[in-house]
């Protein structure tokens, strides 16, 4: 993980499919696999969920992270809605802010038969992985939804061009 001094696109030519992206705006998701010492998460925001009689949830994951490895490797999953409240928790599993002792370190997690949950998440699903293909710089995630808890989520936190926002 490496904490940048200053934005790491500050500099470049701004790519429109990048701007594109960061006006369409979402949810801002936890994602997290694994059990103890193999404990993985990343925040995530570029997720939909498909309605039908197998409910699923797809994402784009980094190919290189942590938690796409080990949703591989145990096949399961918790995928949690943050709210207002969590930034600095969005922050440290994104790797762009500092988490001593890791970002499981900076908030209570409870363990599911999927992974870890966030305690203070209203809103979470447990999920099995059953496909993932590679688009562009990502890996799409195609997740069965086998658990759902819903929420009041009183201040969900949102992700539009590049900043946290109140919803």
């Amino acid at each position: 993980m490496t904490i940048h001094s200053s934005h790491p696109f500050a500099d470049a030519e701004p790519d429109p499919a990048r701007r594109f992206r960061g006006r369409t705006g979402g949810a801002v998701t936890l994602w997290a696999a694994g059990d103890g010492a193999t404990r993985a998460g990343l925040t995530v925001t570029s997720l939909m969920v498909a309605l039908g009689p197998d409910p699923a949830v797809l994402a784009l994951l980094d190919p290189d992270s942590d938690l796409t490895e080990e949703l591989r490797d145990s096949g399961r999953g918790v995928v949690q809605l943050l709210s207002w409240g969590h930034r600095q928790l969005a922050e440290a599993f994104a790797g762009t802010a500092p988490a001593p002792g890791g970002p499981f370190r900076q908030a209570a997690f409870e363990q599911t038969e999927w992974g870890p949950r966030l305690a203070s998440a209203d809103t979470w699903a447990g999920v099995t992985l059953v496909d993932e293909r590679d688009v562009g710089w990502s890996v799409e995630v195609t997740c069965r939804i086998d658990r759902v808890e819903v929420g009041d989520d009183e201040a969900p936190l949102l992700h539009r061009r590049g900043r946290f926002q109140r919803g």
